[in-house]
């Protein structure tokens, strides 16, 4: 075995979001970090792949996440200043779009209020007056907030872990070992036969977490398959790109889309969960299933990209957790080690304001957040958030 020439006070294993950003903040805060992944920061099999990613502030009831948004969004815009990549955020404002009686939209509306996050609440006439290019539902309205956009996903995670290891984070490339025994662990053991030493531990690692901590009571994490498309828009026609049309959700219908941004296409992507996914060894191929209804949802609420040619695709996965909260918690048999995982569809906005709430827990400050943890998730899907 090839031991580490070195020990860490924190081994961070996981390069996604939550990952890179625990460990940027723990190295802000002093410490010593290691940052593990078995493909790299931001690779095509993570959570945290792709192109893009939405950070909207619109949660329902859900203030922890309003909140958590808006700290995020504030702390991606100072790291891409400090880094000189503004781009890795579009700002393209977001567009809820909403049935007549939805309970959601008014419960985000009491709390995009009260936490003073600029919105502007759209009927359908105005809404078909702003954005033409839009068929509403009878009945239908819209929460606009102008001041939110979309992540250039895979490249923000990257710049987040080339701050980092700038900053003295060390990364190795390396599949770690489900951690064995109880208590205190002293090491972790990786594929190649490396042995990794550390004070404490935070397992980051997406829809690997459940394999890499089988002694969890009950299922954690359901890692689903979900297929995203890019269509072409009509030549000359600018009506679908950024700066004409917002990104926006429609999760009555259970899609949500990107206007055109880097020339890859009008974005459109099921957010209903898929089935059940594998993410080291899945072909990531589009089913003509899905493509069939993609195409039938754009012909009615985007009528003018009927029959768009399919310029690409991507399959990435959420990492559901039961009821669709993120899971920031204390391993219950080990002393030292801390799980952040659970994205579930919604976490990647979220990154800096996970990983600064989790390097607090790794470093002694009190959990604050009860519904974050554990004990907290049912096992059985029953999902919640959107």
């Amino acid at each position: 075995m090839n031991e580490s020439p070195a020990r860490f006070d924190v081994a961070v294993i996981g390069a996604g979001v939550f990952g890179t950003w625990t460990a940027w903040h723990l190295r802000k805060r002093g410490q010593r970090v290691l940052l593990v992944d078995a493909y790299g920061p931001g690779n095509a099999r993570s959570s945290s792949g792709g192109q893009s990613r939405v950070i909207r502030m619109a949660y329902g009831p859900d203030e922890i996440y309003t909140r958590w948004s808006q700290h995020s969004l504030l702390q991606w815009q100072a790291l891409f200043r400090d880094i000189d990549r503004p781009e890795l955020f579009q700002g393209t404002g977001v567009l809820w779009l909403l049935e007549r009686d939805s309970p959601l939209g008014r419960q985000s509306l009491d709390v995009l209020a009260r936490c003073d996050v600029p919105h502007e609440c759209l009927d359908q006439a105005s809404l078909a007056r702003r954005f033409p290019q839009i068929e509403a539902p009878s009945g239908g309205w819209a929460i606009l907030e102008p001041g939110s956009g979309g992540l250039l996903a895979a490249r923000a995670v990257q710049a987040v872990a080339t701050d980092a290891l700038r900053a003295g984070v060390a990364l190795r490339i390396a599949k770690a070992l489900a951690p064995q025994g109880a208590g205190c662990l002293p090491a972790l053991h990786t594929t190649g036969g490396d042995i990794i030493r550390a004070d404490r531990y935070v397992f980051a690692c997406g829809a690997w977490l459940d394999g890499l901590m089988p002694d969890l009571p009950g299922k954690r994490i359901f890692p689903t398959r979900q297929e995203v498309f890019y269509f072409g828009t009509p030549a000359g026609d600018q009506r679908f790109h950024a700066g004409a049309l917002p990104i926006w959700l429609d999760f009555g219908r259970d899609y949500y889309g990107f206007p055109d941004i880097d020339g890859r296409g009008f974005k459109l992507a099921h957010d209903r969960h898929g089935e059940a996914i594998d993410p080291d060894s899945v072909e990531r191929l589009p089913t003509p299933a899905r493509l069939a209804a993609a195409r039938d949802f754009l012909a009615r609420r985007f009528p003018a990209l009927s029959g768009a040619p399919l310029l690409s695709a991507e399959i990435c996965q959420y990492e559901n957790s039961a009821n669709g909260d993120l899971i920031i918690d204390r391993h219950p048999g080990f002393d030292n080690v801390w799980i952040a995982g659970g994205g579930s569809g919604h976490g990647f906005k979220l990154g800096p304001a996970v990983g600064a709430y989790a390097a607090g827990l790794v470093l002694g400050e009190p959990a604050t957040e009860p519904r974050l943890g554990l004990a907290a998730k049912p096992t059985s899907q029953q999902r919640q958030i959107h």
